[in-house]
């Protein structure tokens, strides 16, 4: 589980076959093989590290399905330990299991804050309400407005400075998770066996 509070930036050093090598600092300081380290948003699992980087190996489907197959080395990245039971819970619940690749389609500036505006896949945007919580790239973030499968974040320059999105431009791809109890609340009313109730809920709540 994460927070979608980013803890650095890395940096892709090496990519061999299904292992991924990435320069960091933080994320090393209590690192072990076997912990959990989400990387642009995506959950993996360390399986070497040294004092200044650390392994993964993606499998095919996270390559498929994630931004991490269109990396190469010197790439950026966002990098979040998992979090530990007793820690401070700063965004909201973060898997780290990305639903889909969504893309951003243009930023406004207005004064110090900036309004992201993504497109998000069906996958993603079925889940989006209004104030409710979206993963991008890793970062927890607040969405305003969503219509359809567009929606717009406002983004302090705090975030901006600490996480990736400073070097992103019309039309890069970005990972995207939808917010999980959402995803769990939206399963559970269509297996319920009242799908009439189903309708008229996400009706009233905007989902439909």
């Amino acid at each position: 589980m994460f927070t979608g509070i980013i803890e650095e930036v890395g940096a892709i050093s090496k990519i061999n076959g299904p292992q991924v090598s990435i320069l960091a600092k933080k994320v090393l300081e209590d690192v072990a093989l076997g912990d959990s380290i989400a990387i642009d948003g995506a959950c993996l699992t360390v399986t070497d590290f040294s004092e200044t980087s650390f392994s993964v190996q993606v499998s095919p489907e996270t390559f498929a399905r994630t931004t991490l197959g269109r990396l190469k080395p010197g790439h950026a990245v966002n990098l979040e330990r998992a979090m530990h039971a007793n820690g401070r819970f700063g965004g909201h619940f973060v898997q780290g299991h990305v639903d889909g690749v969504g893309m951003v389609e243009k930023v406004e500036e207005q004064g110090e804050f900036a309004l992201w505006h993504f497109r998000a896949p069906d996958e993603v945007a079925r889940y989006l309400i209004p104030k409710g919580s979206v993963t991008i790239d890793g970062i927890s973030l607040t969405v305003v407005s969503p219509e359809g499968d567009r929606f717009y974040v406002a983004v302090i320059p705090a975030t901006l400075a600490k996480t990736t999105l400073v070097n992103k431009r019309n039309g890069a791809l970005v990972n995207m998770e939808a917010d999980v109890i959402g995803k769990h609340i939206l399963h559970y009313m269509n297996t319920a066996g009242n799908a009439g109730m189903t309708q008229d809920f996400l009706a009233r709540h905007g989902f439909a």
